[in-house]
Parts: structure tokens; C-alpha cells; sequence
């Protein structure tokens, strides 16, 4: 039996053992399985051997040990290096590797909305845009990675505001807002926390410059995939905001995973959709 895992502390709201699975049997990779584990710090090392003894052949890795995972692990791809963020685990000559594939995930989704033109001398559609993330947590900074040097002006806030001045040295055009204040209205907000993960939590930050009458198109997207709608998006969707989750990131994500794992793209199509419905 060919075994994957995603570990994370929280798990249980993964729906990743949902995707994976149903590839699996759509793909006939018969005698594999995903399943998820909710696992402690002291625990990481325990899962790294299992990938070294063969007992695990993929881990996907969620909040909050994106990087706490790194010193346990021998290599990191380029993004994982980049953003220090590793979501993705695999052994390749007899090394395990750290891959993050939460970046291109999050790439792929804001291509849809902001279509990007591969020849360079057109301007990225993200030029002049004001993109504000709540957030420093492990997936921030792959989203940073995806935005970076394609035009925006990103603005960071998080309440430890260390955390937002680790991410400014990795990526110096950072702009650190201290947490609660009100920011200059910007085109994109994205939510990085887990805020939202249980019913009825909210991110005290006021939002009411970001009205209909004005701002219609503003995007407000949040990591979270389930719920499908977090308090943080339905205020957005109330004002007359732009609303989008996490759905599409993760599934994106999970493509690149299961391709590393199985040398197979696997297709978004309808029934994949519907498991996160």
C-alpha cells in the first residue's frame, strides 16, 4: 500500500484526503491511499522517517509547521528556498526534499482574474495595483512570492509585527502596516489566517472606506476554502465587494502535489468541484 499524508494541527477541516483520493481512483492508482493526521511539533522528525523508511510516500504540510518542517528536511526547491515555506514532501534519491506549491497555486488563481500576458513587453495586469494581505503566517509568504516584482504595491499587517519584519528581509519592497490600522484603499485584500476556520471568529479590521458606492470591484480573498464563506467574506460580500475562497488555490496546489508524487497532471473537472461543495 502506497500511503500520503497531510499533517497539520489543526486537520480536521482538510479536505485534501477528499481530492487526493478521488484522483487516486479516477487514475487507477490502485492500492494507494491519502489520509490526514493531525501530528504535534515533537512528532515532525517521526514523519520525516516514515518517508525515509518508504512507509510514506508524499506529505502535504498545512498550519502550522510549513516551516517548522525545514530543519527536519534535506533539500528545498527553489520556491520553498525563496519563501521558506514548505508545503509538499517527496523523497528523490534517497533525499527528502521540501517543494512549496502553494506559490504557483496561488499564481494559477490569480491568472484567472487577472489574465497574464507571457510577452514581456506588455505590462503585468497587476501594474499599480495596491494588494493588502493579512497575515505572516507559513502561506504568506508564497503568496508574496507569487505577487512579487509583477507591479503591485503589497502592504503586510499582522498582530506580532516581528513576524511581518521576518517576512520584509525576504522580500524588501514589503510595505509593514502595524495590525488594526486602517490602510489606504487597496484593489486586492487577501486574508492569510486562520481567522475564520470556526464559525462566527472575524478580523478586527475596519473595512467600511471599501463601500459599494466606491469600490465594487475590490477583491477580498481568503486562504480558507472551508467554509466556503468566512465572516471576513460574507462582510465583504454585504458591502458589494468581490468575494472569492480559497477553493481554487487549493485545488491548484494539490495538482502540482499529486504531479510530483505521480508523474500524473490530474484534471479540476466537475466531480472535484462538487467534493468541496
Amino acid at each position: 500500500m502506497k500511503k500520503y499524508l497531510v499533517i497539520g494541527n489543526p486537520i480536521g477541516h482538510s479536505l485534501s484526503p477528499l481530492i487526493h483520493n478521488y484522483w487516486m481512483k479516477k487514475y487507477r492508482l490502485t492500492g494507494s491511499v491519502y489520509e490526514k493526521r493531525k501530528v504535534e511539533e515533537k512528532d515532525l522528525k517521526d514523519v520525516i522517517k516514515e518517508i525515509r523508511e518508504n512507509k510514506i510516500i508524499g506529505v502535504n504540510v498545512t498550519v502550522p509547521f510549513k516551516k517548522l518542517i525545514i530543519p527536519f528536511i534535506d533539500e528545498l526547491d527553489f520556491v520553498a528556498k525563496e519563501t521558506q515555506s514548505v508545503n509538499t514532501l517527496y523523497k528523490v534519491d534517497n533525499k527528502i526534499v521540501g517543494y512549496n506549491t502553494d506559490s504557483a497555486g496561488f499564481w494559477n488563481t490569480v491568472n484567472i482574474l487577472y489574465p497574464y500576458n507571457d510577452d514581456p513587453s506588455m505590462p503585468s495586469p497587476l501594474e499599480g495595483k495596491c494588494v493588502f494581505i493579512l497575515g505572516a503566517g507559513g502561506v504568506t509568504s508564497s503568496i508574496i512570492s507569487a505577487l512579487y516584482n509583477k507591479g503591485a504595491k503589497i502592504i503586510l499587517s499582522n498582530r506580532t509585527k516581528k513576524k511581518a519584519e521576518e517576512l520584509k528581509k525576504l522580500f524588501p519592497e514589503l510595505e509593514v502596516l502595524d495590525w488594526g490600522k486602517r490602510p489606504v484603499v487597496c484593489d486586492i485584500v487577501i486574508n492569510t489566517t486562520s481567522v475564520g476556520l470556526t464559525k462566527h471568529e472575524e478580523i478586527k479590521i475596519d473595512f467600511s472606506d471599501y463601500n459599494k458606492n466606491f469600490h465594487k470591484n475590490i477583491l477580498f480573498y481568503d486562504l480558507i476554502y472551508n467554509p466556503k464563506e468566512t465572516s471576513f467574506l460574507k462582510d465583504a460580500r454585504l458591502r458589494g465587494n468581490r468575494t472569492m475562497n480559497g477553493q481554487m488555490m487549493f485545488l491548484n496546489q494539490a495538482i502540482y502535489a499529486f504531479k510530483l508524487w505521480t508523474n500524473i497532471t490530474p484534471e479540476i473537472d466537475d466531480e472535484v468541484i462538487k467534493l468541496l461543495d
